[in-house]
Order: structure tokens, then sequence, then C-alpha cells
């Protein structure tokens, strides 16, 4: 598909970075204007995109959304020694139904994605996530969603879509393909205690924030193993993000960076978003942490190790360790140091399911499978390949 649609960055950014050093990020990559139109996609990497839909937002008050400022922010920063190659395709601007931006979402990122190509989307509300995960479908095969967010937003999956309902609507509609959902940063006062339970049913993973900012390496290997990673900018407390998030608990600046970076290094991520942007006054504060979010996931992108046949290599070591009626089979890379433990397969005739054979872990993990105690992880995932 073409991108047609697609609307050109403002005349006010494009003015902006003519301003900038000629080492600065918005002179080094291609940018989507009103005069030279989009550029080629060819040998690109990573796609930067805005969505200014929000009209699911249950507190949808009918303002237009504009990303001038996270854009400036981000061509004002310098580029790491990167090998990318970025372009700015500009922005999908609302359709005259909601169901109509969500197709343009889903075909652009579908394109995108045959073309091994990254987007980093920068959205309103968050139920564009469900486009985002149905650009997937075009592959044919189960993927995993790891939403950074304090809330599940499971919702009503019975009820119209909404940005708090989006994750119940992927569990529930077909095709079926998401295969595990794991939370990072959730906070259980913003929680029912129905949905927490649902998520241990279904044998999903969620980190609460206190053990997120107790020890943030927790995240790496449940970024190693997602296809699809969303921010809910309300996962921030309200220091970091002045005027846009009231609550005083959540993640920092340098937390969620680092977050972004561990999705940037993981060799499966192939779609990244963040939402919940609004406008509102002093928003360069807010805008210049997104764009460094976006900064690090590209740093990340940049230093990926390439692993993902990690139980094939050579200098791969295996670790086997008998616990209970159970062998565990531990991979752990010489190059990097990183874990895995392998699932056992069962021979359903789901095709979809055979690339979930092997589940990043850590070194913790196999320290406690050799004192007889299980990793949770791999008990879930064992368990929804039984399903």
């Amino acid at each position: 598909m073409s991108f047609e649609f697609l609307a050109p960055v403002s005349n006010s950014v494009i003015a902006h970075t003519k301003l900038l050093s000629d080492h600065s990020l918005g002179k080094q990559i291609k940018i989507h204007t009103a005069d030279a139109g989009i550029p080629d996609v060819e040998k690109v990497n990573i796609a930067i995109l805005g969505v200014q839909e929000n009209r699911n937002d249950v507190d949808f008050s009918g303002e237009k959304l504009d990303f001038d400022t996270v854009r400036k922010s981000l061509y004002d920063l310098y580029p790491g020694n990167w090998q990318s190659n970025i372009v700015d395709l500009g922005d999908i601007i609302p359709g005259n139904e909601v169901s109509d931006t969500y197709y343009l979402v889903q075909e652009v990122l579908s394109s995108l994605l045959q073309k091994n190509i990254i987007p980093i989307l920068i959205g309103g509300s968050q139920d564009l996530v469900y486009a985002q995960y149905r650009s997937f479908d075009i592959l044919e095969r189960m993927v995993n969603l790891v939403n950074v967010d304090s809330k599940f937003d499971l919702g009503n999956s019975s009820a119209a879509i909404t940005n708090t309902s989006f994750v119940g609507k992927m569990i529930v509609e077909q095709p079926y393909n998401l295969f595990n959902y794991s939370n990072i940063g959730y906070q259980t006062y913003f929680n029912a205690q129905e949905e927490i339970d649902l998520i241990e049913k279904l044998y999903f993973d969620a980190y609460r924030l206190g053990e997120v900012i107790s020890d943030v390496t927790i995240v790496e290997p449940i970024m190693r193993d997602a296809d699809i990673v969303s921010i809910d900018l309300g996962v921030m407390n309200a220091t970091s993000m002045r005027g846009l998030v009231s609550s005083p608990n959540g993640l920092d600046g340098r937390e969620i960076c680092t977050i972004s970076r561990y999705a940037g290094l993981s060799d499966k991520v192939k779609s990244f978003g963040i939402y919940e942007f609004k406008n509102f006054k002093n928003e360069e504060t807010a805008s210049m942490l997104i764009a460094q979010i976006i900064w690090y996931f590209i740093e990340g992108v940049n230093y990926r190790s390439n692993e993902m046949d990690i139980k094939n290599l050579k200098s791969t070591l295996h670790y086997s360790v008998p616990i209970e009626d159970e062998v565990l089979s531990f991979y752990k890379s010489s190059k990097t140091g990183r874990w895995w433990i392998e699932i056992p397969f069962i021979s359903s005739g789901n095709n979809k399911l055979k690339r979930h054979t092997l589940l990043p872990c850590t070194y913790n993990d196999y320290e406690r499978a050799c004192n007889q105690e299980i990793p949770e992880r791999w008990y879930k995932a064992k368990r929804k390949n039984e399903v």
C-alpha cells in the first residue's frame, strides 16, 4: 500500500528544522514535507508516525492533537553512533469514524512490517494499540504485547472499545493472535480486583510499580519476548509529566528511558507506541521527555545482538536442571550473558505457537531453579501452551 493518506510534518516544524545543526537528528532523517512529499522508504529501518486520534478516550472533550512540540524536541537531539535509516512519515489524521482511523493505522503498519521497518507511533488515546496489534494479522502468528501502564485496560470487552478496554477486545475478538500480555508498572488501587484475578487466570504477567522501581532490570527479559510495546504516559509520575499526569506516583524519566532502551534492544520488538499525549500549556518538559523516550528506543535498536536463534548458536551454553518431575533447559549467551529457558512444546497442531518454545529469563531464574524453585513465567508460558 502507498502512504497517500498521511499528512506531512507541519511547516512550523520544518522551519524549525532548518535552523538546527547539521549534526542534529532533524537534519539526519528523511521527513515527509508538503513540498517534497513522502520520502522513499527503501533501506529505511525505523519510521516515526503520529496518529491524531483520541475520540475513544473516555475523557474525550473535543480537543485536536498535534505533535509539533514533540517533533521539535526530538529533532533537536543528536543521534548516537547509529546505523539506522530513519524516516518521519508525518501523521494519520482522524477518519470520519474512529474505525476508519484504525483501518488506516492497521494498513500503514502492516505495510511497514512487511518491509521490516519498525514503526514508532506517537498517539492520542491508547485504544490505538488495538489497530497496532491487528497490523500483525498479516503475519499469521501469535504475538506478545507489553504494556507499560498503571492500569491493565481490560475493561468491558462486550461494550464499545475505549482507551480503558482495548486489551479485553484483543483477548476476545478473532483472529485470536494474542499469546501473552505483560503489564509493567501497574498500581493496584487503579485496578479492580476482578481484573487482577483475570490476569492471573489467563496466565498473563503483571509487575507492580514498586517491583519495577526496586529493580528496573526485571523488565529486560519481558521486553526480549515482546512483539509490540505500548507506553501509556499515565504510567509516569506528575513530577516527570507536569500538566499531563495527575498521579503523584509513577515512573520517573530515567526509569522510562531505561525501559524504552530495553524495548529497543529486544531482537523481537517490531512495533513501538507512545500514547495518551494531550495538548496542554507548558508542554515542553513532557515533549522533551517523550523525545528522549523515542531516542532511547532507537539507541537500543542500534545495539541489538541478533540472538533470535540463540539455541542453535555454537557459542551458546546449555544447562540442564532437574526439578521435581521436569528437566529444565537453560541457555546462556556467551556474547551478552543473557539467559533463556525452554518451554516444552505441546504438539497440538497449532503452528502459531511453535515460535514460543524459548522464553527469555534471568540468571536469578536459573539460580532459583537450581534451588528447586520453578520459575513463575516458565510455568505460565507452559500452561498457555497446554491450553
